[in-house]
């Protein structure tokens, strides 16, 4: 069936399988002509699209349409959505129409369900930051594409330097494989190192800090974080993620649970990785951890009422802080 539907926050990964759909549909001497890129925002840009991809192309190859950002997946009025019911059923086999989305379909919605019984669904997700073990995977498999040799430890430090920003991790990808070129051995890590721009304070390295009770150095990773004009919301969420994770892997630990049980629980993709979060985890308790995860939420809540970012990382992070240093007696703990 002709047409897809691309979904998902990780837009420049969206963008790449939109190109390379282009290079494999449309003709390149007759692209001024069967590609057509429209914005989606508006009722007249979902009708131009449905349009347009009932002409059939000229020339060779396909025609390819691509309503960029569109809204009908999330919400729809009653005529657009007759259009799609009319439109959709009938579109050539000459023709590829493209709809993407940044938002996740709305599964209750009837031009949803309809455009999802029609098309073909991909999802394009940003992997979580504190996913660690699936960044490193990406990394391999995207610098297997571009046929750049890495040994593991590059990969690691790729996927610790870089995080989850796919755009920059194909740039920095793209010019080890130019510097590596027609090379015989792999990119060590000190190589690597050389070359890429490392992203020396992310939220993971925050987590860490926090963890620790270390106030001075979570001051200033926040400071340098805000600086980059990272989204506080996306800082706060993998402050999460990576507590619950420390959480689980705490409780099960402790309660005796075997490490696939584990891994499963705390959705850890490698159960080996759970070696070093132990040795991370010997310094804090369950029931500090428990008290933390209360003040992201309330640092969640406060950005999302308006409080200046900065101020709200920083004032939570030295409650956070004093959570993890304070030195209670047992029984003061228990209460």
């Amino acid at each position: 069936m002709p047409i897809l539907l691309y979904w998902g926050d990780d837009e420049f990964a969206l963008n790449q399988a939109a190109i390379e759909l282009q290079k494999n549909t449309v003709d390149a001497a007759w692209a001024s002509f069967n590609y057509e890129k429209i914005a989606g925002e508006q009722p007249a840009g979902t009708i131009q699209a449905l349009n347009q991809a009932m002409t059939p192309p000229f020339g060779s190859g396909q025609r390819l349409i691509w309503l960029v950002n569109t809204h009908v997946v999330s919400q729809c009025s009653e005529s657009i959505l007759a259009e799609l019911e009319r439109t959709l059923p009938d579109i050539p086999a000459t023709t590829t129409l493209l709809l993407s989305s940044t938002n996740k379909p709305d599964g209750r919605l009837k031009a949803s369900k309809f455009i999802q019984k029609q098309a073909t669904v991909r999802e394009f997700a940003l992997l979580p930051p504190w996913k660690t073990a699936e960044i490193g995977q990406q990394v391999k498999q995207l610098a297997q594409k571009l046929g750049v040799n890495l040994t593991k430890e590059a990969i690691d430090l790729l996927a610790e330097s870089i995080g989850n920003n796919t755009r920059q991790l194909h740039t920095e990808l793209t010019k080890l494989s130019l510097f590596a070129y027609e090379r015989p051995t792999p990119l060590t890590a000190t190589e690597v190192s050389s070359l890429v721009m490392a992203t020396t304070q992310n939220s993971l390295q925050l987590a860490n800090a926090l963890r620790q009770g270390d106030l001075g150095s979570s001051l200033s990773l926040i400071h340098a974080l805000i600086q980059r004009n990272e989204p506080a919301l996306k800082i706060v969420a993998t402050l999460v993620g990576q507590f619950r994770t420390w959480l689980w892997v705490k409780i099960l630990t402790e309660s005796g649970a075997p490490d696939e049980e584990i891994a499963k629980e705390a959705e850890i993709g490698n159960p080996k990785r759970l070696y070093f979060l132990r040795q991370d985890l010997q310094k804090i308790s369950v029931l500090q951890l428990r008290r933390i995860l209360p003040e992201l939420l309330l640092l969640e809540s406060a950005l999302k009422q308006g409080q200046e970012p900065e101020m709200a990382l920083q004032t939570r992070s030295i409650a956070i802080c004093q959570i993890v240093t304070l030195r209670s007696s047992p029984a003061t703990i228990k209460q």
